[in-house]
């Protein structure tokens, strides 16, 4: 077995990658430089801004997931809607428990946004659920 294959328990191969013609302070410098410089991060790409959460993306991202439980979204990957009224029932819940929390807290952009939501969602709940009944009889 060479210096390069160093067998180390069952199934575990190590291999040094770096050349063998150079030193052991040459083979550190650049294994640091390497790891200042992770693949991917080249020097001239410009970053990128990560997503920034706020409250009303917060807001908005749960009342997203109440249309798809009430089949006004479809699911990405099947194309299928599928109602779960309980679901929708609980993001209300949470939704209203959130502007109780908020209350004078929030700006008027946000309150607002809030209060749209709510009664938009419990409009669509009371249609279904009243739908769903005269369907069942």
């Amino acid at each position: 077995m060479s210096d390069d294959d160093k067998a180390e328990g069952e199934g575990f191969v190590i291999k040094d990658s770096r050349s063998s013609q150079i030193s052991e302070e040459e083979a550190e410098n650049q294994d640091s430089q390497e790891s200042s410089n992770p693949a991917g991060a080249e020097t001239g790409q410009q970053h990128q801004q990560p997503f920034q959460i706020d409250f009303s993306t917060f807001i908005m991202s749960l009342t997203s997931s109440a249309f798809y439980h009430l089949g006004d979204i479809a699911d990405p990957e099947t194309g299928k809607t599928e109602t779960n009224l309980p679901a929708v029932h609980q993001t209300i819940d949470m939704l209203t428990m959130l502007r109780e929390k908020t209350q004078g807290n929030l700006n008027e952009e946000e309150n607002k946004l809030l209060e749209q939501l709510i009664y938009e969602l419990q409009m669509k709940y009371v249609a279904k659920t009243k739908g769903a009944g005269s369907q069942g009889q």
